[in-house]
């Protein structure tokens, strides 16, 4: 239950954005201005954790055949 009511105050708060942002029309330049500011540094970060996630990834993968290579040797 605490999932769905999430979601709805998600909704109800981006829906509340946005008639904000449309009827005071005096925001949309600043508004314009802080997603021009923020796009960069969520790409670079965005990037960072993919790079972290995909060498962990490969790191867990090479870490669970080496595993797999110990148990097969040790059983006869």
């Amino acid at each position: 239950m605490g999932k769905f009511v999430a979601i709805l105050f998600g909704f109800i708060a981006m829906i509340g954005g946005i008639v904000v942002l449309v009827i005071r029309g005096g925001l949309w330049p600043h508004f314009k201005i802080f997603i021009g500011g923020m796009i960069p540094p969520l790409l670079f970060f965005g990037g960072l954790i993919a790079l972290i996630a995909g060498i962990s990834s490969i790191k867990d993968a090479a870490r669970t055949k080496k595993l797999e290579e110990e148990t097969k040797q040790v059983k006869p």
